[in-house]
C-alpha cells in the first residue's frame, strides 16, 4: 500500500492487492492508523473522501489499483479556553503526557463546572496538539474523580489516544492506588489481601452513587493488599494499596465501602464521620491517590512506567493514623 500526501491536507491513496474487495472504511482504517473508524465514516459522509475522483459511500468495496483520496478538514477550536493553571509534568513527549493530578481538580469542563479544569490547563499548555476525533483537544483516555489525586495519562494526538484507548479497554494498563480506609461498626475482618469480583452499576435509588450489589450489571474486579493497620480500642483503619483491573466509574470507593470499610472523606460512600473517629482522621477529601500507571509507549511500544508522591494532605493522615494509633 502506498501513500502519498498531495495539495495539502489531501491523501492520495492507492488499493493493494491484499486490500482488494474491502469495505472503503475498514481500508481506510488500516491506511490512516491514528484515525478511528468512526472518525473515518463521518468523513465519508461529508464528503470528504472519493474513489477515483466520486464520492463514496463507507460500505463501497475498493479495488486494487484504485486510487483513494482523503481530505482532512482542519481540526475545529475546542469549546473549553486555554487557562494558565499549574500543572505538575512528570513525563512529556509529541505522543502523550503523564501529569500528577491534584486533589481538587476537575478532569472536564461540565455543568458547574465551566472553567477551571485540566482540560482548560492542557489547552494553554500543549501547544502542538494535532487534533483528536477532528477537535484541537487533548485526549483524556481515563479519569480521577475531582478529589482523587495522583498520575494520568494524556494523549496529544488521535493515534496515541486511539493505541492508549485500546491498552486501556484490553486491560493491559497497571493501575496502583493507596487508600486509607476505616470499619464501620460491626464490619467483618478484612483479609491481608484479596479480591472484589462482582457484578456493578447504578445505585437502585440513590442515582448518583454505584453500588456492586446489583441484580445485573457490568463486572468489576478489584485486588488490593492492606499495607498497615492502625486501631485504638474505639476505631480501626487501614492503609491498603489497590489494583483495579476494571475501570469503572468510583470502582474502589464502592468496593471498599461495600466490604464495610469506606474511604476515609468519602462523603459519597461513607456518609457521616464514623462512630469515635477523631476530627483530624476525617480529611477534607477522600484519601485516594493514583500512586502508579504502568503502560507501552503507542508508537514505540516501549515498557513505561510513572509515579506520583503521596501528597501532603494524606502523608499527614497517615502521621495522624501512627501518632493515634496504640502502635
Amino acid at each position: 500500500m502506498s501513500l502519498s500526501p498531495s495539495g495539502g491536507a489531501v491523501l492520495h491513496i492507492v488499493v493493494d492487492a491484499e486490500s482488494d474487495g474491502q469495505r472503503l472504511d475498514v481500508f481506510l482504517a488500516r491506511a490512516r492508523p491514528g484515525a478511528s473508524r468512526a472518525r473515518l465514516q463521518k468523513l465519508i459522509a461529508a464528503g470528504c473522501v472519493w474513489v477515483e475522483g466520486v464520492s463514496a459511500r463507507p460500505s463501497r468495496r475498493v479495488r486494487a489499483g484504485e486510487r483513494v483520496s482523503l481530505q482532512e478538514p482542519p481540526p475545529e477550536p475546542c469549546q473549553a479556553e486555554p487557562e494558565d493553571i499549574p500543572l505538575r509534568i512528570l513525563y512529556e513527549d509529541t505522543d502523550l503526557l503523564v501529569l500528577d493530578k491534584p486533589a481538587g481538580l476537575v478532569v472536564h469542563p461540565a455543568a458547574g463546572n465551566p472553567a477551571g479544569t485540566l482540560v482548560n490547563a492542557l489547552l494553554h499548555h500543549c501547544e502542538d496538539l494535532s487534533g483528536i476525533g477532528g477537535v484541537l483537544r487533548p485526549g483524556i483516555v481515563h479519569r480521577l474523580d475531582r478529589d482523587t489525586s495522583g498520575v494520568m495519562l494524556v494523549a496529544k494526538n488521535d493515534a496515541s489516544h486511539r493505541l492508549l484507548a485500546a491498552q486501556f479497554h484490553e486491560r493491559r494498563v497497571e493501575k496502583t492506588y493507596r487508600a486509607f480506609a476505616c470499619a464501620r461498626p460491626g464490619a467483618r475482618p478484612l483479609p491481608p489481601e484479596g479480591r472484589f469480583e462482582t457484578r456493578y452499576g447504578r445505585h437502585p435509588v440513590e442515582r448518583k452513587r454505584f453500588s456492586s450489589r446489583v441484580a445485573a450489571g457490568k463486572p468489576a474486579l478489584t485486588e488490593y493488599r492492606v499495607e498497615r493497620v492502625f486501631e485504638t480500642d474505639d476505631w480501626l483503619a487501614l492503609e491498603v494499596r489497590v489494583h483495579p483491573r476494571t475501570g469503572r466509574t468510583h470502582q474502589i470507593r464502592v468496593h471498599l465501602a461495600d466490604a464495610g470499610y469506606p474511604i476515609l472523606g468519602d462523603r459519597m460512600y461513607a456518609g457521616r464521620r464514623g462512630r469515635n473517629l477523631p476530627r483530624e482522621l476525617w480529611p477534607a477529601r477522600q484519601a485516594l491517590h493514583a500512586e502508579r500507571i504502568a503502560f507501552c509507549h503507542p508508537r514505540t511500544g516501549e515498557p513505561m512506567a510513572f509515579a506520583a508522591p503521596l501528597p501532603a494532605d494524606l502523608a499527614a493522615l497517615r502521621a495522624s493514623l501512627e501518632r493515634l494509633s496504640r502502635g
